[in-house]
């Protein structure tokens, strides 16, 4: 799945990624390629992010990404997600 972050003041993640956990309002949960299209409000937390296997390295990450391996994390204090066609958009605070 494609997968995009987006905040007030940039774009901070473009990639294809093999899942994405995220902090809903009512608990965490994962999507996976070809997810159900949802949309759904985020609650401050961790957006966990697994790249995908494929994929090359990612880079000029800002230094709010966490990397360990090939999973990514990063802070958010709430936002919007939607999913829709295989593409995840967040628009995080």
């Amino acid at each position: 799945m494609y997968l995009e972050i987006v905040t007030p003041e940039a774009m901070v993640f473009q990639a294809d990624v093999d899942a994405v956990k995220v902090p809903g309002i009512n608990g965490e949960f994962q999507m996976l390629n070809n997810h159900a299209p949802i949309v759904s409000t985020l609650t401050d937390g961790t957006v966990k992010i697994n790249l995908a296997s494929a994929s090359t390295e990612i880079e000029k990450l800002s230094s709010d990404f966490k990397q360990e391996g090939k999973e990514l994390f990063y802070d958010i204090k709430g936002g919007v997600l939607e999913m829709k066609d295989n593409k995840a958009i967040i628009l995080a605070d």
